[in-house]
């Protein structure tokens, strides 16, 4: 196995980004991709990943593997990668072997770790509503909301999204109209709410470091996902499940 990166930015954003949700991956290495579905510790939030073959220049794969890291370690790694740098993954001797190469050649090592494989499901979920929005649109809401409380409800009427935080005595109510940037796709008429936990969708913001766009889908006190795509290099996606009302 020998992957190459001319440009490394996808996957260093990418790694730093996953890792604040999970600590130890199981990364799938298949011919079309390096792959990962993972669930955070609490089980609350799913993420789904993929750095497609395209976005490398060189992509040897011989046969399917798979690599359990330990993602903090991996992230002090590829701090150390700046734009213009060429990085390497390969495996020698049960360890990923990742080598910058600028004006010097550097090499790291890390050990390839025994992850349990619990052989996570992505969830088969329906999703009458389909918000399609600039990433720094949400920031900036989930930013607002994050002033005044610890969750943040969803709200979908035709043609509107909203997003609402309430603590004990402030409110925060940000209200997202349709236009050709903002694009709201619903199959019904109604009201829908949902709740979801502010910590974790801050973490889930990050994806906007990939992507200047991202796509909300959500339901009535439903699972929410969030979709960061950048065409043939990489997808990065969030289920997060809902908060209940009387938490």
């Amino acid at each position: 196995m020998k992957l190459t990166l001319a440009d490394a930015t996808y996957f260093k954003d990418s790694i730093t980004i996953i890792s604040e949700l999970v600590n130890e991956a199981r990364f799938k290495v298949t011919k079309d991709g390096l792959e990962l579905v993972a669930m955070d510790p609490a089980n609350v939030a799913m993420v789904l990943y993929k750095l497609l073959a395209s976005a490398f220049t060189e992509y040897d794969v011989e046969k399917d593997a798979v690599l359990a890291i330990n993602l903090p370690n991996l992230k002090q790694i590829l701090r150390r990668v700046s734009a213009a740098d060429i990085l390497t993954l390969e495996v020698f001797d049960n360890k990923l072997q990742v080598t910058i190469r600028s004006d010097s050649v550097r090499k790291f090592s890390l050990p390839i770790i025994d992850v349990e494989e619990r052989n996570e499901r992505v969830p088969n979920l329906s999703f009458p509503v389909v918000i399609k929005l600039p990433s720094t649109v949400l920031n900036s809401a989930i930013d607002d909301a994050d002033i005044v409380g610890e969750s943040v409800s969803f709200i979908a009427e035709p043609e509107k999204f909203s997003v609402l935080a309430e603590g004990d005595t402030s409110k925060a109510h940000v209200e997202i109209a349709a236009t050709e940037e903002n694009k709201i796709k619903s199959e019904t008429t109604a009201k829908l709410r949902s709740k979801y936990s502010l910590e974790y969708l801050k973490k889930m913001m990050l994806g906007s470091k990939l992507s200047s766009t991202v796509t909300v889908s959500f339901n009535q006190d439903y699972p929410l996902r969030l979709d960061y795509t950048v065409v043939d290099k990489v997808n990065l996606s969030f289920i997060l499940a809902p908060r209940v009302e009387n938490d």
